[in-house]
């Protein structure tokens, strides 16, 4: 039985036998081979990405396998930090914020812009206290100065709009 655990505007996330499935949904406004295809593009670049990453060193869930329009990948659990973030003292939230930083700073070296770089795609994981990154879905591969810039203003944006961080 699947446990659906979130749904968004791409795709679906269920849980199935202790594995999270990422499942892209088809959209009846797109041209039947056009929908297909772009799920398959982006379900095959979300995983290279995330592969990628983690070769580079960066905590994304393990990639089990990938089909079709499913990714399946290893279940995080944890916290994501946006629900957390605000529950701890200034310390802990400034080691977390540093150990964002580097794991960006490695996104970043690598070429991989995550699109969505938000405190709500990265999740505390409760066996080994580490961040981990989620949500690849608007990742891309770009060397420019200015996509690393748009995506460090969003986490700024995300960090202002959670937390009273920056009053500290």
């Amino acid at each position: 039985m699947s446990e659906i655990i979130g749904r968004g505007a791409e795709a679906i996330l269920y849980k199935e036998r202790g594995v999270l499935v990422k499942e892209r949904i088809k959209k009846g406004y797109r041209i039947n081979e056009i929908d297909e295809k772009l799920r398959l593009q982006r379900t095959k670049l979300e995983s290279r990405i995330m592969l990628r990453a983690r070769r580079h060193g960066l905590n994304v869930p393990n990639i089990i396998k990938t089909e079709k329009y499913k990714i399946f990948m290893e279940f995080i659990n944890g916290k994501r930090l946006k629900e957390l973030l605000n529950d701890i003292d200034s310390t802990k939230r400034r080691e977390i914020s540093e150990e964002i930083g580097r794991s960006v700073g490695i996104l970043h070296s690598a070429g991989i812009i995550h699109g969505d770089l938000t405190t709500s795609n990265m999740i505390l994981k409760k066996e080994d206290n580490k961040i981990y990154f989620i949500d690849f879905g608007l990742s891309f591969h770009s060397l420019s100065v200015e996509d690393k810039a748009i995506d460090l203003h969003l986490l700024h944006q995300a960090y202002q709009s959670t937390l009273f961080f920056f009053l500290d």
